[in-house]
């Protein structure tokens, strides 16, 4: 029978017997209905996972598909040679999910694979490719178009999607430039974060995996994609990669990367918004990276909690500090503005098992506190919905993330906080609003109301 989830709006529950996970999702569609539902299955999705039907699997770069990159970490509940077929043909970089019995507005979910997970990708009877959970069909699937730039290859033979894949439906250009990060071993790394596995892993499994990327394989991946590009979908790139603790090729981390913006900046004026994830640095070199022509900085802080910062990024900790990271996110907001200082933290991580918080309250009053702390200064967070890859400490002892629950109040909490200052959805994301959101990696666009 239809329910009412959203002012306006109505759905109908599948009519056959729903199962655990069902019930999950549409009690909190039904508990948290300023939430759009979209939000929810999204959320969802990203937190556990999904399964493809080998007849839902790209054919890497020779189809019509645009394959899953695994631009930086491998956002997959299991290792390569645990994916089965999903490990020779890639699953799709992204789904757009659509109608169904939730009259879902266009969504767009980053894949991560799961193939124990309740939902599934496969073609029905009629060769239409759908979202099926619980067995029971929710929502067309659409897929990314292969597009024109990724058909074609530098002059050294490599590829454009291992150079400069794009993701967020082809919005956003994604450079990992340096492809491992120098906090190294048990003592150092970020206990939720795979990047220097999936490095081995992509190594391992023979695929092309460059672990730093020359500055002219860079802008020539970018002309390829200007000119190919004629519809103008891409719009910003990001600048990335592992952190830096003492040189790469001679250069500190503000000057590595800052040198691949300098080149960009300077071949291709005022042609993409620019932006660069790095660690919180000192101010001077926060300055640098404004002068070499970046718009955006994102020094992620990863998550609030002074205990479980210390436990979760103990290199963080070892080299910079919690408060002193946290003062320099603020000093950024003078080089480059406080509206583009946009820190990510790991949405999920503070109720990883065993010293994470133990209900979701405390989980959402720790995160919320992080947030008025910095929107209070002009500062608007983002985060990413934690994937709990195998490989990682935290992943290993919780496979199935954080409850459904905490990140849905996530959402709310969020917005609400935002509405306390003033704010409004930060730049470089694309389109605020459901059924507009494009930033793939978690709901937090999706659930913001559209801009006028």
């Amino acid at each position: 029978m239809p329910t009412r989830s959203e002012p306006g709006r109505t759905r109908t529950t599948p009519a056959a017997v729903t199962g655990e996970r069902t019930r999950l999702v549409e009690r909190l569609m039904e508990q948290f209905p300023h939430v759009p539902r979209e939000a929810v299955l999204k959320e969802d999705l990203l937190r556990g996972g999904m399964a493809f039907d080998d007849s839902a699997l790209s054919d890497n770069e020779h189809g019509d598909v645009k394959p899953k990159s695994y631009f930086i970490f491998s956002f997959d509940h299991g290792t390569l040679p645990e994916l089965g077929e999903a490990a020779l043909r890639r699953p799709p970089e992204e789904i757009v999910l659509t109608g169904g019995p939730y009259d879902l507005r266009r969504t767009v979910v980053s894949v991560r694979v799961n193939p124990a997970s309740p939902y599934r990708v496969a073609a029905g009877p009629d060769g239409v490719l759908g979202l099926h959970l619980d067995g029971i069909r929710i929502s067309d699937v659409g897929l990314p178009p292969m597009p024109d730039y990724y058909r074609h290859t530098l002059a050294n033979g490599k590829s454009v999607m291992e150079v400069a894949p794009t993701i967020q439906w082809g919005y956003l250009i994604y450079l990992t430039v340096f492809r491992v990060c120098q906090y190294f071993g048990a003592k150092e790394e970020c206990q939720y974060c795979d990047i220097n596995h999936n490095w081995r892993q992509q190594k391992a499994a023979g695929r092309p995996y460059t672990g730093v990327k020359d500055v002219e394989e860079v802008l020539e991946a970018l002309e390829i994609i200007d000119r190919h590009d004629t519809a103008r979908t891409t719009t910003a790139y990001t600048l990335t990669g592992g952190a830096i603790t003492s040189h790469i090729q001679g250069r500190d981390e503000a000057d590595f990367y800052g040198q691949y913006a300098k080149a960009i900046e300077e071949r291709f004026p005022g042609r993409w918004t620019g932006k660069v994830v790095a660690q919180a640095l000192p101010k001077a070199d926060v300055q640098r990276f404004h002068d070499y022509g970046v718009q955006i900085y994102h020094p992620n802080y990863e998550v609030w909690d002074r205990r479980l910062f210390e436990l979760y990024c103990p290199g963080k900790e070892r080299y910079v500090g919690r408060d002193e990271w946290h003062r320099r996110i603020l000093d950024s907001a003078e080089v480059f503005g406080a509206r583009n200082v946009i820190p990510n933290f790991v949405a999920g991580v503070e109720m990883a098992e065993p010293v994470g918080f133990t209900t979701v309250d405390e989980a959402i009053a720790s995160t919320t506190e992080g947030l008025r702390f910095f929107m209070s200064h002009g500062i608007t967070p983002r985060f990413t919905t934690w994937c709990p890859e195998p490989t990682t400490p935290l992943g290993r002892t919780n496979p199935d993330g954080a409850p459904l629950e905490y990140h849905i109040r996530l959402l709310d909490a969020y917005r609400s906080t935002m509405e306390e200052y003033g704010l409004s959805s930060p730049p470089g994301y694309g389109p605020a609003g459901a059924g507009r959101a494009v930033f793939s990696v978690s709901s937090f666009m999706d659930s913001l109301p559209p801009e006028q």
